[in-house]
C-alpha cells in the first residue's frame, strides 16, 4: 500500500512539473511574442513610410505618392464618399449623363432647396446653378461641369479647384507667381486644359521633408496682407509659421472669400484690414469692387464665396490653439502608426476621433450640441433672409414710383451691404459652427442694413402711395325682430 502510494505521489510530483513546465514555456512563447511584436511595432514608428518610388517636386499624380504613402492615399480617396449631416454634407443624386455633363452623380441643389437664395443672387452665375459641396475628389469636375459655367468664367476659378502647383510653375517657366498671373488672365476652358487633378499632395507637403507648406499664391499674399495689417512686415508663411499654424494655413489656402482683381482677374483675398466680414465689406467699398448689378434692384453687389477660415479664427477653438486638422483631419492609429485622417470631413461624421479627445461626454450629446448652435442660426439667417426679399421688394416698389435716384442709390448701397453680409455666413460650411457668436453679429449688421434701407425709402414710397378712399358709412342698425308666438 505504501508502496502503490508512494508511486502515486511520484507520478502526480511529475505531472505537475511537467504542468508547470509547459505552462512556463507557454508563457515565455507569449512573453517572447509580444516583446517581437513590440519591436517590429517599434521599427515600424521609426521607418513610417517604405521608399518605393522617388518623389520630386513635379510628382503632382497622388497615385504615384501612395505608392510611399498607403495609408494617407486610401483615406484621400474616400473623400469621394457622399455622407450628409443634418446642415451640410451631400446626399448623392442620380444624374442623367449629358455631353456637356458626363457626371452620373450630383448633389442636392441649394438654389432648389431655398429659393430666396435664387433671388438673392439674381442675375449672377450663382443663380443659375449652386450645390451642396462634396468631397475633394470631386473638386474640379463639379467646376469643371457647373451650370454657372453659362456665364463666362476666368481660369483664376482654377486656384482652388485644382492642383495648381506644379501647372503655376510650368506656365510661368518654374517662376509660381507669374504662372499664377498668366492662368487668371485665361477663360476658364483654356486654363482647364493645364490642370489634371484636384487637390494632391503636392500642393500641401514638400516631397524632400513631407512637411507642410503653402504652395497657393492666393494664400501667400492675402496672409501677407493681412499680417501687415497687424503690424508685421514682410511675413513669409513658410518660414514663419508654426507648425499647428501650419495645420490650419494649407487649407486656408482654399476655404477663404477672395475676388478677381482688375482686368486680369488676379485672385486677392480682401485681408487688407483684417478678416472679419464687416472689414472685408470696408475694404471691397473702399476699392470700389463689384462683382455683378442685381437684376432686380440694380444694386452693384458682391458674392462671398467660401470663407471658413475668416470665421474660424473669430470662433473658440482658434483661440484655443485647435486646428483645422485637428477636427477635420483627426489623428488616428493604423497598427503602430499614427497618421492624420486624410479623409477630410466634418467632424460630426468622426466624433470619437474629432470631438471625443478634449470634449469628455458622449457621442450624442456633443451632436445634440453643435445641431442645436446651427439650428438657432438657421433660424436667425431666415429672419435675414426674409428682411433681403423685403428690401428687394421695396426697392422694385420705388423703381417703379419714380423714386428720386440719389434715394435709390441710398437703398442700393445698403442692399449691396446687407446681401453680402447674409452671403457671408450662408457661403461659409459650418452653418456658424466655427464662431456662432460672430455669425450672429454678422446677422444682426445685415438686419440693420435692411433696416437703413428701406427707411430710405419709406417716407417717398409712403407718398406715392394711392390715397386711400373713406370707409363706406355702417349700415344702419337693424332693430331686433318681434318675437314670434310659437305653437305646440
Amino acid at each position: 500500500m505504501s508502496g502503490r502510494k508512494i508511486g502515486q505521489r511520484g507520478k502526480g510530483l511529475l505531472l505537475a512539473v511537467l504542468a508547470s513546465a509547459l505552462l512556463t514555456a507557454i508563457l515565455a512563447f507569449g512573453v517572447t511574442a509580444l516583446l517581437m511584436n513590440i519591436h517590429e511595432r517599434k521599427e515600424e514608428a521609426k521607418n513610417p513610410f517604405f521608399r518605393v518610388v522617388e518623389i520630386t517636386d513635379e510628382t503632382e499624380d497622388p497615385e504615384v505618392w501612395g505608392k510611399n504613402f498607403p495609408l494617407q492615399y486610401d483615406l484621400y480617396k474616400r473623400t469621394a464618399e457622399m455622407s450628409p449631416t443634418h446642415y451640410g454634407g451631400s446626399d448623392a443624386l442620380p444624374h442623367v449623363p449629358t455631353p456637356e455633363d458626363p457626371r452620373t452623380v450630383v448633389s442636392q441643389s441649394k438654389i432648389e432647396l431655398d429659393p430666396r437664395l435664387k433671388r438673392m443672387w439674381g442675375g449672377y452665375a450663382f443663380a443659375i446653378d449652386f450645390r451642396e459641396e462634396r468631397g475633394h475628389a470631386y473638386m474640379l469636375d463639379d467646376q469643371t461641369y457647373t451650370g454657372r459655367q453659362q456665364k463666362p468664367q476666368p481660369g483664376t476659378c482654377i486656384h482652388c479647384h485644382a492642383s495648381v502647383y506644379l501647372p503655376y510653375k510650368k506656365l510661368g517657366d518654374g517662376d509660381l507667381i507669374a504662372g499664377f498671373e498668366k492662368m487668371n488672365a485665361m477663360p476658364y476652358k483654356e486654363a482647364r486644359k493645364l490642370v489634371s487633378h484636384p487637390v494632391s499632395c503636392i500642393d500641401c507637403h514638400d516631397p524632400a521633408t513631407m512637411q507642410l507648406r503653402v504652395t497657393r499664391p492666393g494664400f501667400l499674399e492675402g496672409v501677407k496682407a493681412y499680417k501687415a495689417s497687424q503690424g508685421i512686415q514682410n511675413y513669409d508663411v513658410n518660414t514663419m509659421a508654426t507648425r499647428q499654424e501650419m495645420r490650419s494655413f494649407v487649407c486656408g489656402q482654399c476655404h477663404v472669400e477672395y475676388y478677381f482683381k482688375g482686368d486680369h482677374k488676379r485672385l486677392t483675398y480682401p485681408w487688407f484690414n483684417g478678416l472679419q466680414a464687416d472689414q472685408i465689406l470696408a475694404y471691397y467699398d473702399e476699392v470700389g469692387q463689384t462683382d455683378w448689378v442685381h437684376a432686380e434692384t440694380g444694386a452693384s453687389m458682391l458674392k462671398a464665396q467660401h470663407p471658413e477660415f475668416e470665421l474660424w479664427n473669430q470662433g473658440v477653438h482658434a483661440r484655443s490653439g485647435v486646428a483645422c486638422a485637428d477636427c477635420h483631419m483627426p489623428y488616428k492609429r493604423v497598427g503602430a502608426l499614427k497618421v492624420s485622417d486624410h479623409q477630410v470631413r466634418s467632424p460630426l461624421l468622426n466624433i470619437n476621433n474629432a470631438c471625443q479627445t478634449c470634449h469628455r461626454m458622449p457621442e450624442d450629446e456633443l451632436k445634440a450640441r453643435c445641431e442645436k448652435i446651427q439650428d438657432n442660426f438657421t433660424q436667425m439667417k431666415d429672419v435675414a433672409l426674409n428682411g433681403l426679399m423685403d428690401l428687394i421688394d421695396s426697392i422694385k416698389a420705388a423703381q417703379s414710383a419714380g423714386v428720386a435716384e440719389t434715394q435709390l442709390k441710398t437703398a442700393r448701397d445698403f442692399h449691396r451691404k446687407a446681401s453680402f453680409l447674409i452671403d457671408f455666413v450662408e457661403a461659409e460650411n459650418s452653418t456658424s459652427f466655427h464662431a456662432p457668436q460672430e455669425a450672429a453679429r454678422i446677422l444682426v449688421l445685415a438686419l440693420d442694413h435692411i433696416r437703413h434701407g428701406q427707411l430710405a425709402l419709406a417716407p417717398t414710397l409712403a407718398a406715392a402711395a394711392p390715397a386711400t378712399a373713406p370707409a363706406p358709412p355702417a349700415p344702419p342698425e337693424t332693430p331686433p325682430a318681434a318675437p314670434q308666438e310659437s305653437h305646440s
